[in-house]
């Protein structure tokens, strides 16, 4: 008989797939067979004008998890239904709030085989409610025990776990404390982990914030700048960390860029000044706003570094709110992302205490 794990959050993005790959790689080191996948597809790119949904219906996030340990396809498991506008106004047009024939299948597959089966859920406690597949629901038609990722800001973020606490019960196996500032974690496991187990909720882990898990590529912030790209569009997958915005004169500008790592620099298409200190520090992308185009000096010094070079048709300030928006707001699909997932879930959870409360085998290290 199998056994089988929800991970959940109280927000989106709230860093599921990092742990899931986490607790997947541990599981997989002991010979456990491992199945993967999410009951709601969320991230899966699907246009109703060319045609239905494909079947089998497997989320992006479970394909790329599957890939990155390796998973044989048959131990991937199809998502029960789609989340997106389109497939929310059908369920409202049907009136049915029930996950239909396709949960009793998968309640069947989990209970049935050997191994471990570990289901990402949607975005907070109650996404998926108009398709039935919202995380309460799934605990309770599945019996499955709920370890919840949650975003850790200060004390305050304590009340949103314990209204989840109230809303799953037993079911509730425990937490991990994520996004924590990296000079707090100390102070957090020594004061206020105890405080939380007094208040019954067990902690499997503090992780601290990661620039590189926030990261965004450059080829996402063509698309949703929708940029035109002047120079090195081969270079879209570089990973930026951080935003500069080059609105200084050149000497403080230069200063600034070098304190900074991995950026993409906005500013306007005017500053040819700007632009070219900006390509001598750690920049990924350089993004120009405003009327007018580059000089061809710039663009031949784009080249030569390998720094693509955008031009959007928004000015600096809805330029930056849209990037701003990206960072922590994408999935996480790049392998250096998954490398750096399991190594951070390995260093600061522990998930000991999580297996011996699912009754599984602790892999040795």
């Amino acid at each position: 008989m199998g056994t089988t794990l929800l991970i959940g959050s109280c927000e989106p993005f709230s860093g599921k797939s990092a742990l899931v790959l986490g607790i997947a790689q541990q599981l997989i080191r002991s010979g456990l067979p491992i199945r993967f996948g999410k009951p709601l597809a969320t991230s899966l790119e699907w246009d109703p004008a060319k045609g239905p949904l494909p079947q089998p219906l497997i989320d992006d996030d479970v394909r790329f998890v599957g890939d990155t340990l390796g998973l044989p396809e048959s131990h991937l498991i199809p998502s029960l239904h789609l989340l997106s506008p389109t497939t929310a106004t059908l369920r409202l047009g049907q009136g049915e709030l029930t996950a239909g024939d396709g949960f009793d299948r998968l309640k069947q597959q989990v209970v049935a085989e050997d191994g471990f089966t570990l289901l990402e859920c949607a975005g907070s406690l109650q996404e998926g409610l108009l398709y039935g597949l919202s995380l309460p629901q799934l605990a309770e038609g599945l019996n499955a025990k709920v370890v919840l990722v949650h975003l850790w800001r200060d004390s305050c973020s304590v009340d949103a776990l314990l209204a989840a606490k109230q809303t799953l019960g037993d079911h509730l196996a425990g937490v991990v404390l994520n996004a924590v500032t990296p000079d707090e974690v100390e102070s957090l496991e020594r004061q206020v982990v105890p405080a939380l187990e007094n208040l019954g909720l067990s902690v499997y882990g503090v992780m601290p914030r990661s620039p590189l898990l926030r990261s965004v590529t450059v080829g996402e912030l063509v698309r949703r700048l929708d940029a035109r790209v002047i120079c090195c569009p081969e270079r879209q997958e570089l990973l930026v960390e951080t935003l500069s915005i080059g609105a200084m004169n050149v000497n403080s500008a230069m200063e600034f860029f070098r304190r900074r790592r991995n950026m993409a620099v906005v500013t306007g298409a005017d500053r040819t000044d700007i632009q070219l200190a900006a390509l001598e520090a750690s920049t990924q992308c350089l993004i120009l706003t405003g009327a007018g185009e580059p000089l061809p000096q710039l663009i031949s010094r784009a080249e030569e570094l390998d720094v693509p070079l955008l031009k959007v048709d928004h000015d600096t300030l809805a330029t930056v709110e849209v990037i701003e928006q990206a960072f922590g707001h994408v999935r996480l699909h790049e392998t250096v992302k998954a490398t750096y997932a399991f190594r951070l879930v390995e260093e600061h959870c522990h998930l000991d205490r999580l297996f011996e409360v699912l009754d599984l085998p602790v892999p040795s290290r």
